[in-house]
């Protein structure tokens, strides 16, 4: 198994050479899930291309976005899941095609004892997605609906590398908790003032969008 340079300015040559004999690489198609909720999650992923999007699903069955997951990046949620052998609370699908390497969950207990590297890629993926799920608690609660959705492009147009968005109107309003009618309205006054151009189920973010 070919792994992307990118794991190799990460992990030592030992460990690499481990996550090679086991781990599993997996591609994905847009729109498949990764995780679900309520299943045991018998593996952790590392993004090797593409991204994920990770949801969390309240009482109501209402969805909300918690955070993205791109190249080199994997889920902190799935580890603990993984090492506590419980169900997952969150479910993740693919933003795009693209491919993971799927590690065992009997390896990540023993290369957090064995390899710096991967305690510190551990710690180092766990900061990083509380701070982003502070972020997701501070927008909610404290800025406009229209503040959360330029934020919300934004990071999709980090994500994909791309400043064309591929979502519809319903799913932005779906992982933003609001309405459609709402989202569409904003997107259509950030149109008029010339941010974005809005086409079927996709937009593209113009260089006024950042200013």
């Amino acid at each position: 198994m070919d792994i992307l340079p990118q794991f190799e300015s990460i992990f030592e040559p030992a460990l690499m050479k481990e996550i090679q004999e086991f781990g599993v690489l997996k591609p994905f198609k847009e729109g498949d899930i990764i995780m679900d909720y309520g299943r045991y999650i018998k593996m952790m992923p590392l993004v090797i291309r593409g991204s994920l999007k990770v949801l969390k699903k309240d009482e109501r069955g209402k969805e909300i976005l918690l955070y993205y997951l791109s190249s080199s990046e994997s889920c902190s949620m799935a580890y603990s899941c993984c090492l506590e052998a419980k169900k997952s609370e969150v479910k993740a699908i693919a933003e795009e095609d693209g491919e993971l390497i799927a590690i065992p969950h009997d390896k990540l207990d023993e290369w957090l004892c064995k390899y710096p590297s991967w305690k510190n890629y551990i710690m180092r993926s766990f900061n990083e997605r509380m701070s982003e799920l502070l972020k997701s608690i501070e927008s909610i609660a404290f800025h406009k609906l229209d503040d959360r959705l330029i934020a919300y492009l934004k990071e999709k147009q980090r994500v994909s590398g791309s400043s064309l968005i591929k979502s519809s109107h319903y799913q932005i309003a779906d992982e933003l908790a609001t309405s459609r009618v709402v989202i569409s309205r904003l997107l259509k006054q950030l149109e008029n003032d010339g941010k974005i151009l809005l086409y079927r189920n996709e937009i593209k973010l113009l260089n006024e969008f950042d200013h």
